[in-house]
């Protein structure tokens, strides 16, 4: 598992660094970076339900495969905020916590808003034991009428709750 953290993170320092220097030259990315796009966001949806099966192990090998197709989608269209998002939950469901960290502040430069990013970033501080950065998260999603508010402060309450 370190092994891998190292060659995850590597990798997201060499991308990172191409993805601040190169444009958006090139041929066709915005197909490209789509399909992988999709591709990734269809394996988190399959592992999210084996994850609820308990099946973790298989889980973790659909986060893995995810990753790999996210990396390649930012690659060609970087600094998407949905793919920035998702870059961020695959790691963060690896465990990779500081690079998932790192994935979630960068869409939230571009999107300070983002229902996703602010909601997995607040989970992210619940697993690290940063409740008041949590709450911060909550409290920008707390006008927002949707699903992530109450998902996120329903952790965040579990948490609270598992304390005492």
């Amino acid at each position: 598992m370190k092994k891998n953290f190292i060659l995850i993170f590597i990798f997201y320092l060499i991308l990172t660094g191409f993805s601040h220097s190169a444009g958006t030259s090139g041929s066709g990315g915005s197909d490209d970076s789509s399909s992988n796009y999709d591709k990734g966001s269809s394996l988190i949806k399959r592992a999210k339900k084996l994850e609820k099966k308990g099946k973790v192990e298989k889980a973790n090998k659909r986060y893995e495969k995810a990753l790999e197709y996210l990396i390649k989608s930012n690659k060609k269209k970087p600094n998407q905020p949905n793919t920035l998002n998702y870059l961020g939950f695959t790691n963060r469901k690896l465990g990779n916590y500081e690079i998932a960290e790192k994935y979630y502040l960068d869409g939230l430069k571009i999107d300070p808003k983002h229902n996703g990013i602010n909601e997995y970033l607040g989970e992210l501080y619940v697993n690290t034991n940063r409740i008041g950065l949590a709450n911060e998260r909550l409290e920008v999603l707390k006008n927002c009428n949707c699903e992530e508010y109450n998902e996120l402060k329903e952790i965040i309450e579990g948490k609270k709750q598992s304390k005492y």
